[in-house]
């Protein structure tokens, strides 16, 4: 079944829902907005020095929802683009395309497009170094269900079969190059909504997708307080991603990650390599 978002949001109950019914009014004066970009670029190709262009200019149907230069949309669905690894990026907009991740209006938009072109703009975007802005989540939760979020982030639950984020993510959280996303950043909203489609198998990446098997083995409570506490974490001085991942055992096979190899070769910590990321 293809669940609209707000199911995915109330697999994951909270404020994020009532947020999402705000959120469609912006969306659909987005998606007329985003028409007329489209209409726009279309003409401008047959009328020489109507538009500059650039990238800038060819992914202002993007930026209509995620924002200037990617930096977010306003409402908490649309994540910041800007910065975040090239390959994810590209991956993101293929899974679009191909199914994996269910969005009409991305579906709509990314289909039409070569992948060598998908490419180009995931790598525009990776380049746009912009400031974040201070998290802003303030959703109730109890100490102690923040301290369980702060504890599977960081440490996992090997009991459970559960690895750390930092393990992939990379211990700041901003990611690996170049295909793992930093997890600071992002609105709760957001954060929620995709826990939410990965439970419900409306979000998938490529075989093994590893992010559904750990997604699966967590109650709802525990995804709650590790998205409240990620949503609450200030991004580090240095926000770019990694270059690799940190050091450490790899992943374990029932927890390969088909969209992003490179964490499958990671080595042992070596003495006093200090976890680099």
């Amino acid at each position: 079944m293809n669940y609209p978002l707000a199911h995915h949001l109330n697999v994951l109950g909270g404020q994020a829902a009532n947020t999402f019914k705000k959120g469609r009014t912006w969306f659909f004066a987005g998606l007329v907005w985003t028409v007329g970009v489209l209409a726009t670029g279309l003409a401008g190709a047959q009328t020489p020095g109507r538009f500059a262009d650039d990238m800038a200019e060819r992914t202002r149907a993007c930026t209509a929802c995620h924002g200037d230069q990617g930096r977010a949309g306003p409402d908490g669905f649309y994540p910041r683009l800007a910065g975040k690894p090239a390959g994810y990026l590209h991956n993101q907009l293929r899974n679009f395309a191909q199914g994996r991740r269910h969005y009409d209006l991305m579906a709509r938009l990314v289909n039409p497009l070569a992948d060598d072109y998908l490419g180009e703009m995931a790598q525009y975007f990776a380049n746009l170094k912009l400031p974040y802005p201070p998290p802003t989540a303030n959703n109730p939760i109890s100490p102690e269900r923040l301290a369980k979020g702060q504890q599977l982030v960081t440490q996992g639950d090997p009991a459970r079969g559960l690895p750390a984020c930092t393990q992939c993510h990379g211990v700041r959280l901003t990611g690996v190059q170049p295909n793992v996303p930093g997890l600071l950043g992002l609105p709760l909203d957001y954060l929620n909504a995709q826990l939410g489609a990965w439970q419900t198998g409306q979000r998938r990446a490529h075989a093994p997708d590893c992010m559904a098997k750990v997604v699966k083995r967590m109650p709802a409570a525990d995804l709650i307080a590790v998205s409240s506490w990620l949503a609450r974490q200030p991004l580090p001085p240095q926000t770019q991603a990694a270059d690799r991942p940190p050091a450490g055992p790899a992943l374990p096979e029932a927890l390969r990650c088909g969209s992003a190899p490179e964490l499958s070769a990671q080595e042992p910590a070596k003495p006093n390599a200090g976890g680099r990321s």
